[in-house]
């Protein structure tokens, strides 16, 4: 008995097909938080890479490319050397102070607590 081995491909993300579209949301009901222990990367002829999950249909198996932002070496060392002026915090260096967070608030009561 002889089987047709299924078309291989790949595909980004944002152009999936709706049948791809259906077996990736199936895959991973939870969208991005799901698939990161998945998430391999492909390294390509021309010295560039790209990160894809792999996702099957009944003909085909699909290497669906992720956009993943990974941290640049000059960017670490900058980073690490504090050169870059962010705290991590999104303020770019400057702080919060956390000693009167009260001040932060609006006064009113939550309304979640049934009050």
């Amino acid at each position: 008995m002889s089987t047709t081995p299924k078309r291989r491909a790949v595909c980004s993300f944002e152009n999936m097909s709706e049948e791809l579209t259906a077996a990736f949301a199936e895959k991973y009901p939870k969208g991005y938080a799901d698939y990161f222990q998945d998430l391999v990367k492909y390294d390509k002829p021309d010295g560039t890479s790209f990160y894809a999950v792999t996702v099957e249909i009944p003909d085909a198996i699909y290497l669906v490319k992720i956009k993943v932002k990974t941290d640049d070496a000059e960017d670490i060392e900058r980073w690490l050397d504090g050169e870059d002026g962010d705290d991590g915090d999104g303020n770019d260096g400057e702080s919060l102070p956390d000693d009167n967070i009260s001040q932060y608030s609006n006064g009113d009561d939550d309304p979640a607590d049934g009050e």
